[in-house]
């Protein structure tokens, strides 16, 4: 992976592609499970063309406080998640991350893990970021360790915001500082880090 910037050996990062990619995002709203682990709001499925909206409405913010990117499978190029940096604060250099792989048979083959690689490598050496943090819920225990390997520190837990099922679940909210990237990642100007799930 020396020296590529968005793209490693299973997957690379891509501009979305809203006419091309809406019907398969589509598809991935109408899977509850997956966007209930996704997020907060309630599980609503979305047509492709509320999908383009959706993405319309966001352009107007791309490359200034938000860098979202297409994850597609190197093998046939075909769309299987996302992953996002938002809300910069440049001043502060940090941000925020999401990530989502769409398709349940496209989850635990190591796509997540290579997008992270990636997106970390994106933030700290392009964009300058000194930390990156993002929000998991603790009922999802599949993502919880893929970010603890990647070097998230646990910073805080919000008790009680998620209502699902009559239950009230926990988020965690983890973060990971440029020193901490840069002291598990040898030559990380050139290299993307090496865990594994």
């Amino acid at each position: 992976m020396e020296g590529q910037l968005f793209e490693g050996e299973l997957i690379r990062l891509a501009p979305p592609y809203p006419e091309k990619d809406a019907e398969t995002e589509s598809r991935w709203t109408h899977d509850p499970a997956y966007l209930r682990l996704l997020d907060a709001e309630p599980a609503k499925p979305l047509s492709a063309t509320q999908i383009k909206k959706k993405y319309e409405a966001t352009s107007k913010d791309q490359g200034h406080t938000l860098f979202q990117f297409a994850v597609r499978a190197k093998a046939d190029d075909r769309l299987i998640g996302f992953a996002r940096l938002f809300r910069i604060e440049w001043n502060h250099g940090a941000g925020n991350f999401s990530l989502g792989i769409g398709a349940a048979e496209d989850r635990g083959k190591g796509f997540g893990m290579e997008t992270l690689k990636l997106a970390l490598n994106y933030a700290f050496n392009e964009l300058n970021l000194h930390r990156v943090a993002l929000g998991v819920f603790e009922h999802n225990p599949r993502a919880r360790r893929a970010y603890e390997k990647a070097g998230f520190v646990l910073e805080g837990r919000v008790r009680g915001d998620c209502h699902r099922d009559g239950q009230r679940l926990n988020t965690l909210w983890t973060g990971i500082l440029r020193e901490e990237w840069e002291k598990q990642t040898p030559n990380c100007k050139t290299q993307i880090p090496n865990f594994e799930v």
